[in-house]
């Protein structure tokens, strides 16, 4: 048996940026346009008027003050709500393969190898462009990887899911080494014409690069343990697939072909799933609270993670040990949690200990214990 190790972490940040401020000014516009088209259904008491948008609302219920996305012409148009993205060739890197690639090489950068050292190539992520081939394939191919890769997507927890399975293929001896891709182009299937929602998603893209411990060319996190759950759920959901143009509603404009979710009950539900998973996990593997230096959790609601971090470690968080990022980036949902471990890791001394997780639709939730080594 070999032990895994994270040895470089790498995050492609979008240059376009959404304000709260605009991103309230855009959705506002729509509202008068609907509110205007409507206005005989809506005095007539047959259709509901829609409410406007505030960065206030925004901040108190998410903790996001801005977002990086891929497009934000398209999001801002009030005539059109979505990322405009050109059309590719199937000769061209497809968009998801070259986000991806940009974190992948950070990541081998930071860890002192090249794509050489790698054998395996995991493309987790919530959403994915295509049915086949595989973007994990293609990235393998852009970056010249001997070996194989595959697509998997377990929502939110896909990373750390995803770095689950390389860490069991490490350790068993099947593989040296894996990069962990999460390509997330969540701006496209946010439906930023509901109040509710329109605020939640950005665009990023991380990769871990995943090796034998005793072939890290530098300081490293020992992978100590990791734990996955997953217990089936309609509060978060998505429509969308292949099978669409042979239902009745074919390719209608339906709302339930977007991100949907019942915010009260996903707050009610994952909250105490996430606190008790990760306790258990922690008992397993004989980890105290006092252990903890940091923990990097999925980046969806601020809210959650103060809940979450004041019942892993029995108090409520010193300024550190819970580091957000969704202020800047927003939900990016595989990708959170490897932000804030890339961004909330350089301080950590050898020995000291820090668990990551994820958790989301599915209901899925995933932990990784880690040690510093160097």
């Amino acid at each position: 048996m070999y032990t895994p190790a994270i040895t470089g972490t790498g995050v492609f940040t979008p240059s376009q940026v959404i304000t709260n401020a605009e991103l309230v000014a855009s959705f506002n516009a729509y509202v008068d346009i609907y509110n205007a088209e409507n206005a005989a259904q809506i005095a007539a008491g047959d259709l509901p008027a829609k409410d406007y948008s505030s960065e206030e609302f925004i901040f108190k219920a998410s903790g996001i003050n801005q977002r990086y996305v891929m497009d934000k012409e398209g999001i801002l148009d009030p005539q059109v709500m979505h990322p405009l993205l050109r059309q590719r060739s199937d000769e061209e890197p497809s968009i998801m393969a070259e986000m991806a690639l940009d974190a992948a090489n950070k990541a081998l950068a930071q860890a002192g190898k090249t794509a050489a050292d790698v054998d395996a190539v995991i493309c987790a992520a919530s959403n994915l462009e295509r049915a086949y081939p595989a973007v994990a394939i293609e990235i393998q191919n852009l970056l010249e990887i001997n070996g194989f890769a595959f697509d998997m997507n377990v929502a939110c927890s896909s990373a750390t899911f995803g770095i689950q399975a390389a860490a069991d293929m490490i350790r068993s001896g099947s593989i040296r080494s894996a990069l962990v891709v999460n390509p997330e182009i969540c701006s496209a299937h946010l439906e930023w014409r509901d109040r509710d929602c329109h605020f939640i998603f950005g665009d990023v893209a991380t990769a871990t690069l995943i090796e034998r411990s005793e072939d890290a060319a530098g300081p490293y996190f020992e992978i100590k343990s990791t734990r996955c759950a997953t217990d089936f759920s309609n509060n978060i959901r998505n429509n969308n697939g292949f099978l669409r143009r042979s239902r009745p509603d074919g390719v209608a404009d339906r709302r339930d072909m977007q991100f949907m979710q019942n915010g009260r009950k996903v707050f009610k539900e994952v909250l105490p799933m996430v606190s008790e998973h990760i306790a258990n996990h922690m008992a397993a593997q004989g980890t105290q609270a006092s252990d903890l230096k940091r923990i990097w959790l999925h980046q969806a609601n601020k809210s959650m993670n103060d809940f979450i971090g004041k019942k892993v470690l029995g108090r409520t968080p010193e300024q550190g040990e819970q580091p957000n990022i969704l202020q800047d980036y927003a939900n990016t949902s595989s990708a959170g949690s490897i932000i804030a471990f890339s961004q909330y890791s350089d301080d950590f001394k050898d020995g000291e200990t820090g668990l990551i997780c994820s958790f989301g639709a599915g209901y899925s939730v995933g932990s990784v214990i880690v040690e510093k080594h160097g």
